[in-house]
């Protein structure tokens, strides 16, 4: 058991946010440390007490197992916390820009917890200076202490990879960062503890929150250069998937796939160091120029869905569409900035009806998220148009022949993904 160098007592660990990224590692740090898993949403904590993560990234054993975590919603059981561990979600608002709320909300709370010698750790993903020019204020203004003589903080961003059974928390290589060198030092010894693959000590927190978010706008960036390819290959008549195959042959030559680009990092941590240029008087011309392409894909994806079925005859207004799935990626519950919600607007702006089935997303999540009731099971032969959007195992499974038996004849099929056979759809990127 690691103590906190600050206080000379064991670190007894407050993780605040027991989403995607929080949960796992309060189960981990549980194995050596007394945990608390806070959480403002009741509910969530509710569940987690019994035992169920609805995420499913920590099972039912684990979850029994970790006897030192506790779960709560309530402040009060913070005070005896002497570190604290902030995941809070940073999204970006209707106008793109990063929003901030969560994590000011939960610096606050911090601030009404931390004690003389505390630690606040930072994994939420943020612009380069966020954690030292906007979060630690807070923390000091509410607290009433003096940062790196009363408090200390540290920064170790998350590298959560939601339905991924293979990259987990141990296996993963964590950059942490410290306000102070002995701050720096507690940190990674923290840390190395649960991470089997190693640590990566960076020399400032403004290093590790610059290496976050250039990790995820680099391979934005990336897709980005494929969809743009797809776009064109699409107008040559020549098949992407194809090209890429022939290219990947190539040793050292990038296997990126075009496609939608959502969730909770890709599509989000770009625009956060986009804002934190412009802020310094600088325009980003290559970062937002493939934000813009990645942001597109969902409408010219529905655009292309339409044009054919005007070429088929088949009406537009009206017409019954099923969009086959709503999760921002394959075989995972996460809808967080899911970029197939572009494509159900773009179509229901025709006026489709458009019907949306996903096996992993809950239906309760799907109304509250995005005003949409999932349909259980579509009926067989009911749709002039297929989107099969996410490659969830379930769809491939199917196979051709299963999907295009839900739509009616001479049908359109989109395969987003190119999930199925070449040839088996219409259309695919």
């Amino acid at each position: 058991m690691l103590h906190n160098p600050f206080t000379r007592a064991p670190a007894k660990i407050a993780v605040l946010g027991l989403g995607y990224v929080g949960l796992p590692l309060a189960a981990a740090f549980a194995a050596e440390h007394e945990v608390v898993g806070f959480d403002i949403d009741a509910r969530r904590v509710e569940e987690l007490r019994r035992g169920h993560d609805r995420t499913l990234e920590v099972s039912e054993a684990d979850l029994k197992a970790a006897d030192k975590l506790t779960f709560s919603a309530d402040e009060a059981d913070l005070k005896s916390c002497n570190v604290f561990i902030v995941t809070v979600p940073t999204p970006i608002d209707a106008h793109k820009r990063p929003d901030l709320s969560a994590l000011m909300a939960a610096s606050r709370t911090v601030g009404r917890s931390i004690g003389q010698g505390g630690v606040v750790i930072y994994e939420s993903t943020v612009y380069p200076g966020a954690t030292e020019e906007d979060c630690v204020p807070v923390v000091e203004q509410v607290s009433g202490l003096t940062f790196n003589r009363d408090f200390f903080a540290g920064y170790s961003p998350e590298r959560a990879n939601p339905g991924d059974p293979h990259h987990r928390l141990a296996n993963i290589i964590k950059v942490t960062a410290g306000s102070t060198p002995k701050a720096a030092d507690f940190v990674d010894a923290l840390y190395a503890q649960v991470v089997t693959a190693g640590t990566h000590r960076a020399s400032s927190i403004k290093v590790a929150e610059a290496a976050k978010v250039i990790e995820n706008t680099q391979r934005d960036l990336n897709i980005a250069l494929i969809n743009e390819f797809s776009l064109i290959f699409h107008r040559l008549g020549v098949d992407t998937s194809e090209v890429l195959a022939a290219a990947a042959t190539k040793w050292n030559f990038l296997n990126f796939r075009p496609g939608l680009v959502g969730g909770h990092c890709i599509g989000v941590d770009p625009y956060y160091l986009t804002h934190k240029a412009e802020a310094l008087g600088y325009h980003p011309e290559v970062i937002l120029a493939g934000r813009r392409i990645n942001d597109g894909m969902g409408a010219y994806i529905a655009q292309g869905l339409v044009k054919e079925m005007i070429r088929r005859s088949l009406p537009v207004n009206g017409a019954r569409i099923l969009v086959m799935g709503l999760a921002f990626k394959e075989n995972c519950p996460d809808l967080r900035n899911t970029r197939v919600i572009d494509i159900v607007q773009e179509l229901a702006d025709y006026g489709a009806q458009v019907d949306v089935w996903d096996p992993w997303i809950a239906p309760d999540e799907a109304r509250h998220e995005y005003g949409i009731e999932l349909v259980e099971g579509p009926a067989a032969d009911g749709y002039d148009g297929l989107v099969l959007a996410v490659a969830h195992q379930q769809f491939a499974d199917l196979g051709p022949e299963k999907i295009r038996a839900l739509g009616k004849p001479g049908s359109v099929l989109v395969d987003v993904k190119s999930v199925l056979p070449r040839g088996a759809a219409d259309l695919r990127l």
